[in-house]
């Protein structure tokens, strides 16, 4: 059954990269999530005028890759314990979370972190509350500029995880 989750981790750029090459992944869009404004621009994020997280809205196949499985390749690249930061990149922009529009997928995540987590993590489990797709120019970016930077390091994808 094909579902969908939103997943914060720092640099959207990066986090889209990893995702969309597991298997089972069908699709990704950047865009900025639980913020306070409609329609938010990159811009309004760096100027700290929008209060959105860079997100990436995570399109897969459970029966292929479970929920608890991308959970799983997430923390491979995330520090659970760091606030508003993930490489290099500082800011509320930044900061980690998993956001669900179905009510067992977050009951799911809870679970999955804290049995399988120290105390303190910081990531945030949240309802859904708005999404916004970012500018074109965002999506699918480092396929675009391959020299782009990314904190998130593509090689800790196994060949067999692999599309």
């Amino acid at each position: 059954m094909n579902k969908t989750i939103y997943l914060a981790g720092g640099c959207f750029w990066g986090v889209e990269a990893y995702f969309k090459q597991l298997k089972g992944v069908i699709d990704t869009t950047v865009g900025y999530a639980n913020g306070n404004t409609s329609f938010p621009k990159y811009e309004d994020l760096k100027a700290g005028k929008a209060t959105h997280a860079e997100t990436v809205k995570v399109d897969y196949d459970d029966e292929v890759i479970p929920l608890t499985k991308l959970l799983e390749h997430y923390l491979r690249f995330v520090d659970p314990y760091s606030v508003d930061q993930q490489g290099h990149d500082k800011g509320h922009q930044y900061r980690s979370g998993v956001y669900y529009t179905d009510l067992l997928d977050g009951i799911t995540a809870e679970n999955y972190f804290s049995h399988l987590l120290k105390p303190g993590y910081k990531i945030k489990i949240e309802k859904m509350l708005n999404f916004y797709p970012a500018e074109e120019y965002h999506q699918d970016y480092l396929d675009k500029n391959p020299g782009g930077y990314c904190h998130v390091n593509l090689s800790l994808i196994k060949p067999s995880e692999k599309k």
